[in-house]
């Protein structure tokens, strides 16, 4: 018999990839099913050998990966476990993917470049994926990339939980760039907080500049909330910290969904005396090397819940990111 925060562990199988083994151990926890083993070496010639440990046979099967770095180690693990459930007659096969990278390269900019979140979306389908589970895609459009059903959750909810306990009062809330801007205005409105938003240009992949801010004024409020779906480098964020303290913001508390925190990110703003505090989930495995700013929490409980709305057939909207 099931219980509301468990399903049949007969009928389902659920595996992770090396990417992120302790969310998908807390997704499995809070689903009430065990998390099977996946045996994950390599060949003497470097190819990867994967093979579950258990059968998957008319069952439904969860795989959790994450495309963090090594990306496309990363990314090659989830097409062969994958293709191995398919082979193996699984009945549903759901890539849970909370960190989908490839996101970013959503748009023909440059004369000779692949749109590759819509190569790997179709990749992810080809291997065997009948259904996609994500977080916070870079950009609405990266959706429609996919060819079977794809779930792009928020993780809004489990922000606003952590933030309500927090003194909100002369903060503004602020977007790094016009494309996220949107989904700042939605989350502004439901912490009853005014919003702007930088007018960004990036010149490369870490190197940006910010033209000024755009919407409500920033001066004359003490506090700034950024919001961001991703930081990289951080070099966005340090830009806007920059135009903020110029402003005569105090403080400035980061709030990003995937903290990727790549090529010395994270020493970076925790050096910035107003950041005050770097809030990010664990979407990505949070770094070995941790500082006492930084704040992880986990979005386990929204894959879980997404997870059982779907099996037992029910709506998902209120956990979609138009859904905030």
């Amino acid at each position: 018999m099931t219980t509301p925060d468990s399903i049949s562990a007969g009928e389902v199988r659920f595996f992770s990839g090396s990417s992120n083994p302790p969310l998908a151990a807390r997704i499995a926890s809070h689903l009430g099913v065990p998390l099977d083993n996946t045996r994950i070496t390599r060949f003497s010639n470097d190819n990867m050998y994967i093979q579950l440990g258990a059968s998957v046979r008319h069952r439904r099967v969860y795989i959790v990966q994450s495309l963090s770095q090594p990306v496309n180690d990363h990314l090659m693990e989830l097409l062969m476990m994958l293709d191995i459930a398919r082979g193996a007659a699984a009945s549903e096969i759901h890539a849970i993917i909370p960190y989908y990278s490839f996101g970013r390269s959503d748009k023909k900019d440059a004369p000779r470049i692949s749109i590759t979140a819509r190569l790997v979306a179709d990749l992810l389908k080809t291997a065997g994926a009948t259904h996609v589970m994500s977080m916070i895609f870079h950009s609405p459009q990266v959706h429609g990339f996919f060819g079977i059903p794809t779930d792009p959750l928020s993780s809004s909810k489990v922000f606003r939980k952590y933030l309500a306990g927090l003194d909100l009062s002369e903060t503004i809330m602020v977007s790094p760039d016009m494309g996220q801007a949107k989904s700042a205005a939605r989350f502004a409105k439901s912490l009853n907080l005014p919003v702007a938003a930088g007018n960004k240009e990036r010149v490369s992949d870490s190197e940006v500049v910010i033209n000024g801010l755009i919407g409500n004024k920033v001066r004359g409020h003490k506090h700034a909330l950024v919001y961001d779906d991703e930081i990289a480098t951080g070099g966005s964020i340090l830009e806007l910290s920059r135009l903020l303290i110029e402003e005569g913001i105090k403080d400035i508390r980061v709030v990003c969904t995937h903290g990727v925190f790549s090529r010395g990110g994270l020493d970076r703003l925790v050096a910035v005396p107003e950041i005050i505090e770097i809030v990010t989930t664990d979407t990505v495995l949070p770094p070995e090397k941790t500082h006492p700013k930084l704040k992880v929490l986990s979005v386990a409980r929204v894959f879980a819940d997404a997870i059982r709305h779907n099996i037992n057939r029910e709506s998902l909207s209120e956990l979609f990111v138009f859904g905030e």
